[in-house]
């Protein structure tokens, strides 16, 4: 009796031991890193529906795991088979199974970004789409050019002109002009939504505050002024005043191929609706995109008497009443200093004296 205990417990004790010696050799196999390929990143695609012996085949063909056996081991070790996630992944350098299964599982999917600062048209976009390498301009200026997603919001518009949100967004190395329109889209949808907030948009429509905004945008990066700039348009359609603002003279001249990056006094004379220096009111579109701050101020100006404002060539402006006023800035900031920076160009540079010269 006590030899069949005796032997009953030998063999217990062999079986835990062969147990653990397997766990210890299967935590090996999954946690010894591993790497196939020889270039410095590998992407593997995994499409949505893919089976689980079908992402491991990708992993072994593309050189992330050694063999479908030890992926599979990973996967029973961590008990997330059924949980890893499709979309397009980057591995560089060795990785072990167990890492490639939590990057799965955890969908960490390559991405670039792809950032449009506040301000820019749609020709803008579509040429800085372009130059980060991920698709055409004309595959932009394409999926811009309806305006159905806005619909709802500006029945007059027609493209997306104003309506892209200036913001960062993850690109895929697949990803579509017409995925990012949409992804611009919504973020314009989620900030508007959030900036609208139960305030009073007056008298003015949808349209109207975003072409009010994009003024605001291309005329100030000074946080502390967009409010002004704001107040300063609104006082001036109050009073049936030209709005005269130079980013819509921009506008119109880049629309019609004529714009160099300078205004000449004849240009103020450009034929377009665009021009507010020809005709009265807000222009008929946005002329850029705005961002969050220039769509607040657009919505709450501030409660100021101003009606003009001239640069200070520093990035600010001086802000104005009266007309009076507003020529005394324009002789201080603008002619004078001009008169000045001429008078310096034409100086003579002073000789330095020869360091040799004993």
């Amino acid at each position: 009796m006590r030899r069949l205990v005796l032997g009953a417990v030998i063999a217990a004790v062999a079986l835990v031991a062969a147990g653990v010696g397997a766990a210890w050799w299967m935590r090996q196999q999954v946690d010894t890193p591993y790497q196939g390929f020889t270039a410095a990143e590998q992407f593997v695609d995994v499409p949505p529906g893919t089976p689980t012996a079908g992402i491991a085949r990708r992993l072994v063909d593309a050189g992330v795991v050694a063999d479908a056996w030890t992926f599979r081991v990973a996967l029973w070790w961590t008990g997330q088979a059924r949980a890893l996630k499709a979309g397009e992944y980057r591995f560089a350098g060795p990785s072990t199974p167990l890492a490639v299964v939590a990057t799965l599982v955890a969908g960490r999917t390559f991405t670039q970004p792809l950032t449009f600062p506040e301000g820019l048209t749609l020709a803008e976009m579509a040429a800085l789409f372009e130059a980060r390498g991920v698709g055409t301009a004309r595959d932009f200026l394409e999926a811009a050019a309806s305006a159905a997603p806005i619909a709802d919001l500006d029945p007059q518009a027609r493209d997306l002109e104003g309506y892209l949100f200036p913001d960062t967004y993850p690109m895929s190395r697949r990803g579509s002009a017409p995925e990012l329109v949409a992804m611009m889209v919504a973020r314009f949808r989620a900030v508007w939504n959030q900036v609208l907030d139960g305030r009073d948009r007056g008298n003015l429509s949808v349209r109207e505050v975003v072409v009010l905004a994009s003024l605001v945008e291309k005329e100030t990066a000074a946080a502390a002024e967009r409010p002004l700039v704001a107040a300063v348009y609104r006082n001036r359609l109050q009073r049936k005043m030209g709005l005269q603002a130079d980013p819509t003279v921009v506008y119109a001249l880049s629309k019609a191929g004529r714009y160099n990056g300078n205004i000449r006094k004849v240009d103020l004379d450009i034929n377009s609706p665009y021009n507010t220096y020809r005709y009265s009111g807000l222009p008929p579109g946005p002329i850029a995109a705005p961002g969050q701050a220039a769509l607040e101020a657009a919505l709450a100006p501030a409660d100021v008497p101003y009606l003009f404002f001239v640069s200070r060539n520093d990035g600010t402006h001086a802000f104005a009443e009266t007309l009076r006023e507003h020529n005394a800035n324009v002789q201080r900031f603008q002619v004078e200093y001009f008169r000045r920076a001429r008078a310096a160009a034409a100086r003579p540079t002073p000789r330095r004296a020869d360091s040799r010269r004993r």
